[in-house]
């Protein structure tokens, strides 16, 4: 999940900004006001517009944030409720983060291995919602505005490579791509008319400013890559060769972990993680009665056909089938599920080719949008069947849908918890639950049972390609050589997997180190509760807060387990 996950994006994402003003509450609960004036930061009555990155801006949004921080720090945990206590948790943890990306002045350099900013304009666009005539005006405001804030981000991309602060090529030629890929589409199937499909005279004057301003704002903005910034880019991967890049690196490993972890100690984690996984594999290459070595297996796999689908609807009623099989073993897991329907879509043709197997797509009330499990249907012969089960675990049900849409049905929470993500907890609870669907029986088959084991395995062994790249300067071969020779993953998703971590540093090790801490949560629960213990109330405890760092968790789970011990 998620390039749309990143809870320091908020940061950027403020249109405008009121006047800085320290944080004001009542007497009765300073963290009410705190709150409160964290979730109007950047309200305004004007048209939508798209990211502010002036240094004026920047500046308000630090100052308003740094007045928040001081405030949070007169704040006495112990005297608050324990709803309260979990807010003070994730709103300080967050605005430390956000702070952190306004002082090394992330922003710089937006580009990433999906697109950066450039698929925040499409996942902005292709999905918003036109009710009235002045929805269909602020639309066609944001693609007027479109060429301008090309500019403007062209300007900060110059200043951060003046800077040492820059994407690497890989990631620079991957987003050319991923322009060429717009460029290259009939004007008419591209998601700029999504909004307004069957909308005749509306078609018509979007597909004129389409031809007149945005269509050439991404022609000059791919020049520009080519001409300016791909030939001052860095060749090496990692982050660590950009100024500051090994503490920008270590700050990350302990955001996307939400604990206090160094690189080497996630590192160390994977390798052990990956011994234990590999002899998990052998194991079930030997009860299939395999002849040959692991690397034979590994490429039986990857090219006998059997293991794949040879259209995309066949692929797609193939997720959607296991989907709604594990839906109707939820209760025997679950006493709380969430109302919001789930829905397997493919993954849009615009995005496609650079992007993941799966993802999550939130749903909304508001919107009316369903929650969206997105299956990619490029490449069939990367598309392993074998590994669809636990694919389909983790993005939809009881995964990624489960948790995120339970959260956002909170109605006792701040609007900005409901709308939170970590990817310790989130990735952690959707990784856990395709360990899950080993006990509820959904891979019925050992080479399924071997596809959920190449997941766990792809995720240990992003505990030691991420920090490799990132920290201890391997080349992206060396990265690539390790993930490819211990997971059957087709060597396509290989390849577009290691450019996800050069271009996201330190959001690849999440996925792990959360499972592992559910994990160890569970066994604690079982061996001091024994005969008492009920799964359907552990994983209602784990997912009856929304995502919260890993450190609360572990503080809740606490209070949970006495509770569960005095019952």
């Amino acid at each position: 999940m998620r390039a749309y996950r990143l809870l320091f994006a908020l940061a950027f994402l403020f249109t405008t900004c009121k006047t800085t003003q320290t944080a004001t509450s009542s007497p009765s609960n300073p963290l009410d006001g705190i709150i409160r004036q964290y979730e109007q930061i950047g309200s305004s009555s004007e048209r939508p517009s798209w990211v502010n990155l002036s240094d004026t801006s920047l500046q308000a949004q630090r100052t308003e944030i740094s007045n928040l921080l001081v405030a949070i720090d007169k704040i006495t945990p112990d005297q608050l409720s324990k709803n309260d206590r979990i807010n003070l948790d994730v709103l300080q943890f967050s605005l430390e983060d956000q702070l952190y990306h306004l002082d090394f002045q992330s922003h710089l350099f937006p580009l990433n291995a999906e697109g950066g900013f450039l698929t925040g304009v499409l996942y902005r666009l292709q999905y918003y919602r036109i009710g009235d005539e002045r929805d269909y005006d602020n639309y066609l405001h944001l693609l007027s505005t479109l060429p301008d804030y090309f500019e403007h981000r062209k300007a900060q991309m110059q200043r951060g490579q003046s800077l040492g602060k820059s994407s690497p090529k890989l990631v620079v030629r991957n987003c050319m791509s991923i322009i060429e890929q717009v460029l290259e589409t009939d004007t008419e199937s591209l998601f700029f008319f999504d909004p307004i499909k069957g909308q005749e005279a509306r078609e018509t004057e979007v597909g004129q400013l389409l031809k007149d301003k945005v269509l050439p704002a991404y022609v000059a903005f791919h020049d520009f890559l080519e001409s300016d910034y791909l030939p001052k880019a860095p060749e090496k991967v990692g982050i660590s060769g950009i100024t500051d890049g090994k503490d920008f690196y270590e700050q990350r490993v302990r955001y996307f972990t939400t604990l206090d972890m160094t690189p080497k100690e996630v590192f160390e984690t994977g390798q052990r993680e990956v011994k234990r996984i590999r002899a998990e594999m052998e194991a079930i290459i030997a009860e299939v009665g395999f002849e040959g070595s692991f690397a034979d297996f590994i490429e039986f796999l990857r090219t006998d056909e059997q293991f794949y689908a040879k259209t995309p609807a066949e692929l797609m009623k193939e997720a959607a089938w296991i989907t709604k099989r594990m839906e109707g073993k939820l209760p025997q897991y679950f006493n709380k599920l969430p109302r919001m329907p789930l829905t397997v879509s493919p993954v849009p043709a615009s995005i496609a080719p650079t992007y993941t197997a799966g993802r999550y797509s939130r749903g909304s009330y508001g919107q009316r949008k369903a929650g969206q499990y997105w299956v990619n249907t490029f490449k069939l012969e990367s598309r392993p069947l074998y590994a669809l089960p636990a694919l389909s675990l983790h993005e939809g049900v009881p995964g990624h849908h489960t948790q995120i849409m339970l959260a956002a049905e909170m109605d006792d929470i701040p609007d900005f918890r409901r709308n939170t993500y970590f990817s310790a907890f989130g990735e952690g609870w959707a990784l856990y639950t395709e360990f899950l669907g080993k006990e509820a029986e959904m891979y019925e088959t050992p080479y399924e049972d071997f596809g959920r084991l190449v997941y766990e395995m792809w995720r240990a062994c992003r505990l030691v390609v991420d920090p490799g790249m990132h920290y201890f300067d391997w080349t992206r071969r060396e990265a690539f050589d390790f993930m490819a020779s211990n997971t059957a993953l087709s060597l396509h998703e290989v390849n577009t997997e290691i450019d996800r971590y050069i271009g996201w540093p330190g959001q690849a090790v999440s996925y792990k180190i959360g499972e592992l801490k559910i994990k160890e949560l569970r066994r604690r629960a079982e061996q001091e509760l024994a005969s008492n213990f009920n799964i359907r109330s552990f994983h209602d405890f784990v997912l009856s807060n929304g995502a919260v760092p890993l450190r609360t968790l572990e503080r809740l789970f606490e209070e949970w387990l006495d509770r569960e011990k005095s019952a």
